[in-house]
């Protein structure tokens, strides 16, 4: 479960919405959309402890550390970092505690599954942003956490990857974990996702994709 009691986010004396509260049920899966600048991927971080709420709190049913799994936007990547791509995967199974074989046959796994098999010695700053994009969610196909957050990850994918993205979306769903989704592409999210959180400056809004999204409120979604 993710819980908000009287929330409020944003920059200092700056807060983004009101203070709010909301509900997602364990194992739920829930798109946050909103305008530009609404709050949504702030909201991410307040939720996965990256950013420290201007008031309220957010509750968890699982501890952060090895509970809680967070795909960032690439904008907040340092590209210049000087590790592999087969790394930047690998640091998804930090803390597990499998035997070295089973660890090297889920990161072969995992690389053939984003269609990554031969990029593992690449650097980042050689990566394409779709690469990229894919080896990020292939790190988090490696986390074993009930709580996945996920800030635009359709971000840099092309058609292909999209299709890949939403395929795993739905395992994880199916494995009974909950996962909380930024996403711009409202017919991706009419398509793929029931639930969703509403982020607008006189609040949120809980409720079904199909009334949220396809008649929507007067406020406008970007």
């Amino acid at each position: 479960m993710i819980g908000a009691e009287g929330l409020r986010w944003g920059a200092p004396g700056q807060p983004l919405t009101p203070a709010v509260d909301f509900q997602l049920a364990a194992g739920s899966l829930t798109a946050v959309i909103g305008a530009n600048g609404s709050g949504k991927s702030s909201l991410l971080k307040v939720i996965a402890g990256l950013q420290k709420p201007l008031a309220g709190k957010v509750t968890l049913g699982v501890p952060r550390r090895g509970g809680l799994s967070f795909v960032p936007q690439q904008q907040y990547l340092d590209r210049q970092f000087p590790i592999s791509l087969q790394e930047l995967v690998a640091a998804g199974l930090w803390g597990n505690k499998q035997n070295a074989q089973v660890r090297k046959q889920r990161m072969k796994l995992a690389l053939e599954d984003w269609c990554l098999s031969g990029l593992q010695q690449r650097p980042l700053m050689a990566l394409s942003g779709g690469e990229l994009q894919r080896a990020l969610l292939a790190r988090l196909s490696l986390a074993d956490s009930p709580v996945l957050l996920l800030d635009e990850p359709h971000a840099a994918l092309d058609e292909e990857g999209q299709a890949m993205l939403w395929r795993h979306i739905h395992a994880w769903h199916a494995e009974g974990r909950t996962l909380l989704v930024v996403c711009h592409d409202l017919g991706a999210v009419c398509e793929h996702i029931g639930d969703v959180l509403l982020i607008k400056h006189v609040g949120c809004q809980l409720g079904l994709s199909r009334d949220l999204i396809v008649q929507p409120p007067r406020t406008q979604v970007a």
